[in-house]
C-alpha cells in the first residue's frame, strides 16, 4: 500500500469529511472501517482517497510494513527506503552522522534523544519556547541529544543552543481559527501539508527519538502528526509520547469545542504517555477549563512557567545614550506581524504628552511588513528620543535596562516580565483567539502588570497609563522564580527508558 496520509477529521455520525479536490466519491461516506466517531487518517491508495480511524490504520499498516523493518542501506548522505511500504526515509546510520557527529557504536547509556515539534504558524512565540527547552536540556552533560522541527520562517536567523539539530518544515500561516494556508502563496497547500507530513515522518524514522514532545498541538498543524504518532505508538513503543501546552491557549468554551470537534480526549488518552503544562495549577487550571477526563487528568503534570534565560548567542543591540534623569520605555511586539496598530498609538500617544519625558525604544519585529515599518519609523522621527531597534532576539537583557515595558500579552513575553519583575503594560492580541486578553486580564487581577482593552481606544489608554506607571513603584518588587524548562527536563529524563543507568553514568 503506498500511501501519503493527507487529513485527518473526526465526523458525526453520517456527515462526510472534508472533500479533496479530485478525490471526494471514495470520502463521501466516512470512515471507510465505519468507526465514525474517532480521529481519522486519510491516505491515497491507489487513485483514491481512504479514511480511516487510527486503530485501523495501524493495523492496516503493519499488513504491508513489518515490525522492526529497517531501511536498505544506502552510501553516506544518500535517501533509504522502506520498499514495500512506500517511505522515503533519511538513514540514520548513513544520512545523519557528520552533520550529528553522533558515530556507531556509542556503549550504552548514550543521551537520550528527544524530538521537539513546533508547528509555528504564526509569531515567535513557538519557536522560543521550544528553544528555551532545548537549551535546558543541551546544559544537562551527555543526558540528552535534541532535535527541533519547526515551521517557523526565523529558524534560520535565531540564536540556537550549541549542540541543537533543527530540520525546517515548510512554513505555513494562520488564516483563521483552525484555518491554515502557505505563507508562500503560490504554493498549493495540500502539497505543502503533504510535505510537512513527510518530513516528519522522515525524522522520526531516522532520529528515533526516546521522547517525541509535541509543542501546544496534540494532533499538529490540520492534523499533520497523526501519521507519525500512529507510527511511533506501533512501532517504537519505547517512545514516550508528551504534549506540552501553554495554560491559556483560548478562551475555554472555544477550546472545548475544537477538541471535541478534533477528538482530542481522546488521543490525549490513547496515544499520549504525558502532558506538561507550562503554567501553574493554581493561576489557571486546565483540567477545570477545558474539562479534560479523569484518565487524560492523571498524565497532567504541571511545571511552571518556561522562561527564556539570557541567551549566550545572542548579540545585544546597540543602544542610544540615555540623558541623566530620564527613563527608558520599551516598546515590543513580538515578531511584529500584527504589532504596527500597537506602535502607532504609542507614538500618537507620546506627541499628544509632549515625549513622556522618557527615551522610547521600539522593537518593530522581525515580521512587520517593511512597508508598515517604513511609515512607523517616519512617525517616530518627529518625537522626541525615540528610536527603532534591530536585532534583539533576546528581549531579556533590554527588558532590564527599561523602566517600563509596553507589549502585547504572548505567552514568553509575558513569562519574561514576570522573570525579571518590571513594570508593564500589556496590550493583548484581540483576535483570532481570546488567549492573550484572557492572560493579561488574569495578571492584572493579580496586581502584576496593567493592561489595555484591545477593543478600546489606545492612544487614549496608553497616555494614561505611561505616566501613572512611570511615576510608581516597581509592580512587584522581586521576580518570580519561573524554572519550568528545568522541570520539563526533570520531567522528560524520568519518562526516558533506562534513565536510570543514564543517572549513573
Amino acid at each position: 500500500m503506498n500511501s501519503q496520509a493527507s487529513t485527518v477529521s473526526r465526523n458525526p455520525a453520517g456527515a462526510p469529511p472534508a472533500a479533496h479536490s479530485g478525490h471526494q466519491a471514495a470520502a463521501a461516506s466516512g470512515n471507510h472501517c465505519g468507526h465514525q466517531q474517532r480521529a481519522s487518517i486519510r491516505y491515497l491508495h491507489g487513485n483514491d482517497w481512504v479514511s480511516l480511524c487510527l486503530d485501523c490504520w495501524r493495523r492496516q499498516r503493519s499488513n504491508v510494513v513489518p515490525r522492526g523493518l529497517q531501511p536498505i542501506s544506502r552510501p553516506a548522505g544518500a535517501v533509504a527506503t522502506y520498499p514495500e511500504a512506500g517511505y522515503p526515509v533519511a538513514s540514520w546510520q548513513d544520512g545523519w552522522t557528520t552533520e550529528r557527529g553522533f558515530s556507531r557504536g556509542v556503549p550504552h547509556p548514550r543521551p537520550r534523544r528527544v524530538m521537539l515539534y513546533s508547528h509555528d504558524t504564526f509569531g515567535l512565540g513557538h519557536l522560543r519556547r521550544n528553544l528555551a527547552i532545548a537549551r535546558q536540556l543541551l546544559a544537562m552533560p551527555g543526558r540528552f541529544e535534541v532535535l527541533l522541527l519547526t515551521g517557523s520562517p526565523m529558524q534560520d536567523s535565531w540564536p540556537l543552543p550549541p549542540g541543537l539539530t533543527v530540520r525546517a518544515l515548510p512554513p505555513v500561516v494562520k488564516l483563521g481559527d483552525e484555518h491554515y494556508g502557505p505563507r508562500d502563496h503560490a504554493k498549493n497547500f495540500a502539497l505543502l501539508k503533504g510535505h510537512r507530513e513527510a518530513l516528519i515522518l522522515e525524522a522520526a524514522l531516522s532520529f528515533r527519538p526516546d521522547v517525541f514532545l509535541v509543542d501546544h498541538a496534540p494532533i499538529g498543524m490540520g492534523g499533520e502528526l497523526l501519521p507519525t504518532l500512529a507510527l511511533l505508538q506501533e512501532d517504537y513503543p519505547d517512545t514516550r509520547l508528551v504534549l506540552g501546552m501553554r495554560d491559556i491557549i483560548d478562551a475555554p468554551a472555544a477550546t472545548r469545542q475544537v477538541w471535541q470537534e478534533q477528538g482530542i480526549h481522546d488521543i490525549l488518552e490513547r496515544v499520549y504517555d504525558r502532558v506538561l503544562v507550562y503554567g501553574r495549577e493554581d493561576w489557571f487550571d486546565v483540567v477545570a477549563s477545558y474539562e479534560i477526563p479523569e484518565p487524560v487528568a492523571r498524565k497532567i503534570r504541571y511545571c511552571g512557567y518556561v522562561c527564556n534565560d539570557p541567551s549566550p548567542e545572542s548579540i545585544a543591540p546597540a543602544l542610544p545614550p540615555v540623558l541623566s534623569g530620564r527613563q527608558r520605555v520599551l516598546i515590543t511586539v513580538g515578531g511584529g506581524g500584527d504589532g504596527a496598530c500597537i506602535i502607532e498609538a504609542y507614538l500618537q500617544a507620546l506627541r499628544e504628552h509632549g515625549g513622556f519625558g522618557c527615551q522610547s525604544l521600539i522593537v518593530p519585529g522581525p515580521l512587520m511588513d517593511p512597508t508598515e515599518r517604513a511609515r512607523l519609523e517616519a512617525m517616530a522621527a518627529e518625537c522626541q528620543d525615540t528610536h527603532f531597534i534591530d536585532g534583539a532576539t533576546d528581549m531579556l537583557p533590554l527588558m532590564g535596562e527599561c523602566s517600563l515595558v509596553i507589549a502585547m500579552a504572548g505567552y514568553n513575553t509575558s513569562s519574561e516580565i514576570l522573570s525579571l519583575g518590571c513594570k508593564a503594560i500589556l496590550v493583548p492580541r484581540a483576535r483570532p483567539r481570546a488567549e492573550q486578553r484572557l492572560r493579561s486580564e488574569m495578571l492584572a487581577r493579580f496586581g502584576l502588570v496593567d493592561r489595555v482593552d484591545p477593543d478600546g481606544d489606545l492612544v487614549e489608554q496608553l497616555g494614561r497609563l505611561v505616566p501613572h506607571a512611570l511615576d510608581i513603584e516597581d509592580r512587584h518588587r522581586t521576580p518570580f522564580p519561573l524554572e519550568g524548562a528545568a522541570r520539563v527536563a526533570e520531567e522528560l529524563l524520568a519518562l526516558c527508558p533506562r534513565s536510570e543507568a543514564m543517572l549513573e553514568a
